[in-house]
């Protein structure tokens, strides 16, 4: 059904020879692993899995029963034996004399610390009780587009008995918690035969006897399911067919590059958000479809999935075939406040007495025809996840209303669950966000030794960052190294000229796209030469003031435009040099380009302010150490023109600072990262000097 990955049936990946050498703890990990690896079988972070294992009780010495079931949070594609709660059988069984109904369901999770085994640190979730009272000792909860596509039709029950018979069941909408295990109980022992149910707008449950026997039911009841609807859609357009044609690729990019930074501003007065862009061909089919807003409007089925996405999308109105982009960014204040109003209304609609203030109410995802689909959140990883759910949720839809008519979540069971008080307690638990959390950083000359010791600084304090330069060799290396460290989602290349104007556009561009936007300007692009004046050639002198004066006026421009765009301020910080304000011999070119540099700074903090557009510049000096532009003849030049051997140059400028002090590329990373956080907030055009001290270079 849904999109062209399920062409293809899921490979049965179980290895007897990988097993057969594990303890049941470790093939729990191991089965979690092998399902979490295919999408279609559940959604990042989704589903659970658990064993019931015999173990001795670290108290009596006694074997008991264990329940080992996926803890609260994590991802079953990547975790490991520590994302596991476990919990004593005997006790979670006890529990149900506890119970004093439906109205006091919420208290049994105050109940689940109770019955922890072994003193095991990670909580136990809201869906722990779902897989204790199922009396098998291997059980699956997945959420499969296919399954969920069944449960999400008006007539699931039906389609679910036509596609599995008895083999399968299917049970009612039901919020997770201690009531539907209770459900899931009396399944089991009304239907012994049954090797699963399918939960209506929700997803699906499989058990078996063996750990291998339990996923080779969840993989081919899942295969099954995709097997019918290929047979039911074969040749049939989806949703309805084409109302639109999509541009092509490099037109949806552009428009999105141009779109983004729009929005980004409009829904981040609050916070700062982070952008995704997807034009894949499942939502292409989607975003140009006849039953786009029909659809759209309804919601989302499984709780997974708004709980990503919100309730619904946001459909900007665009016209394709007649692009004008103008009447579209006009057009988008008042959609988005549009958008506000109507979540505002719901929640007054559907709020309870106890029910947790409003949350955000600008939407998370925007379909636009002919274009693709932006996700926004507060960070690139939720803004690419949320996408992906979404995805997740436009195959449901082409599934169910291919073969019937697609339900969405009734709007009270979504809002009840949104602003459950159990996940308020939950994000409550949440670490504080890092300083710069949900900024994005362009760091020019982002691979050497200043730019890359900036990126891993405002990285460490959760910025997204773009690595702008011109070697692409080492451009590749920083982008793997700061990936493995800190995320691929928060690290992006690009090659960039700053001298090429329309690079720099580009690659701004492409900024825009991967996150939305810029917030801080780290321009650090730079050269070095050295050479009496008699015997400095012209083209010497045009290269340093192409690169450390033009250079950084053309990615300032560029940059002045996007937070122009955005409306919520921006910041630029201008690596220069002690040279910009003390002369230095045989050097007047690149002196000269950097006092240029210091001086387009203030007159860019000038008309920046009334913008909230910070510009400030750090002058380093003598920074030997990792730094690209002291690996070629700059420094034999420098010690020629100090009489000495190029080996005692970074000794000779730290005997002459005040503080005779070497300077390192991470100090100045430290004086960028305070220029640009909300720590000098009200500082612009100033002057950090990182050089250990030189009178010659004081500001006056």
């Amino acid at each position: 059904m849904a999109d062209d990955r399920a062409a293809t049936r899921l490979s049965n990946l179980w290895d007897d020879a990988k097993a057969g050498g594990m303890s049941e703890a470790e093939r729990l990990v191991y089965r979690s692993n092998i399902l979490g690896s295919d999408k279609r079988v559940t959604n990042y972070g989704g589903g659970n899995t658990s064993s019931k294992i015999r173990q001795k009780d670290p108290l009596t010495g006694e074997e008991v029963e264990v329940l080992w079931v996926k803890g609260s949070g994590g991802d079953i594609a990547t975790m490991k034996l520590d994302g596991f709660a476990t919990l004593y059988m005997d006790k979670l069984n006890g529990l149900k004399k506890l119970y004093r109904g439906l109205e006091h369901e919420d208290e049994m999770v105050g109940f689940l610390p109770h019955c922890t085994f072994n003193l095991n640190p990670r909580a136990a979730s809201i869906d722990t009780p779902l897989h204790a009272f199922v009396p098998r000792r291997y059980v699956d909860h997945m959420h499969p587009d296919a399954i969920i596509a069944i449960a999400a039709s008006r007539d699931s029950k039906a389609l679910t008995q036509k596609i599995f018979g008895d083999e399968i069941g299917w049970l009612p909408w039901k919020r997770p918690g201690f009531e539907l295990g209770l459900w899931l109980e009396k399944f089991c022992a009304e239907h012994p035969e049954a090797k699963g149910v399918v939960l209506e707008s929700h997803g699906l449950f499989t058990w078996g006897d063996t750990p291998k026997a339990c996923y080779e039911t969840t993989i081919a009841t899942i295969n099954k399911a995709m097997a019918w609807f290929e047979e039911q859609t074969r040749g049939k357009p989806a949703f309805g067919g084409a109302a639109v044609k999509s541009l092509e690729p490099a037109q949806r990019r552009t428009l999105a590059a141009q779109l983004m930074p729009v929005i980004r501003g409009l829904i981040s007065q609050d916070s700062h958000k982070v952008g995704h862009f997807d034009d894949s061909q499942a939502v292409l089919d989607f975003v140009n479809s006849n039953e786009l807003r029909p659809l759209a409007a309804l919601g989302t089925s499984c709780p997974d999935h708004f709980l990503r996405t919100k309730i619904r999308p946001l459909v900007v109105e665009f016209d394709p075939a007649k692009p004008d982009v103008e009447a579209l960014l006009a057009g988008l204040p008042a959609a988005i406040e549009a958008y506000r109003d109507g979540y505002k209304a719901y929640y007054e609609r559907c709020k309870r007495d106890n029910s947790p203030a409003m949350r955000d109410p600008n939407a998370v995802v925007y379909l636009v025809p002919g274009v693709g689909m932006l996700t926004f959140a507060a960070d690139k990883a939720t803004a690419r996840i949320s996408g992906e759910f979404y995805v997740n949720a436009i195959n449901v839809m082409r599934g169910a209303s291919a073969v019937s008519t697609y339900v969405g979540l009734a709007e009270q069971e979504a809002f009840d669950i949104e602003y459950w008080l159990l996940e308020e307690a939950k994000l409550k638990r949440m670490p504080a966000p890092k300083p710069l959390a949900g900024r994005v950083a362009f760091v020019t000359g982002g691979a050497g030794g200043i730019g890359k010791a900036t990126a891993v600084r405002l990285l460490r304090e959760g910025a997204c960052v773009v690595l702008a330069d011109i070697d692409e060799a080492s451009l590749a290396k920083a982008e793997e190294e700061l990936g493995s460290a800190f995320g691929a989602d928060f690290v992006r290349p690009v090659r960039l000229d700053v001298t090429d104007e329309a690079g720099v556009a580009s690659a701004f561009a492409e900024s825009a796209v991967a996150y939305g936007g810029i917030d801080i300007l780290v321009s650090n692009a730079g050269i070095s030469s050295s050479a009496p004046i008699e015997d400095t050639e012209l083209s010497m002198w045009n290269r340093n003031l192409d690169i450390l004066a033009k250079g950084y006026f053309l990615v300032s421009r560029e940059a002045f435009r996007t937070f122009k765009k955005q409306k919520i301020g921006g910041n630029i910080v201008f690596i220069a040099s002690k040279n910009g304000l003390a002369a230095s011999p045989n050097a007047a070119a690149y002196c000269t380009a950097k006092a240029a540099e210091i001086h387009l700074a203030r007159c860019l903090a000038l008309e920046g302010a009334e913008h909230q557009i910070r510009v400030n510049t750090v002058n380093p000096d003598a920074v030997l150490r990792g730094s690209k532009i002291w690996t070629g003849e700059w420094r034999a030049q420098r010690a020629a023109a100090y009489s000495m051997q190029p080996d005692e140059l970074e000794e000779h400028y730290r005997k002459r600072s005040m503080l005779k002090r070497g300077v390192y590329p991470e100090d100045v990373a430290e004086a960028v990262y305070f220029l640009a956080s909300e720590m000098s907030a009200k500082s612009t055009g100033n002057i950090i000097n990182v050089d250990a001290g030189n009178a010659q270079s004081f500001t006056r």
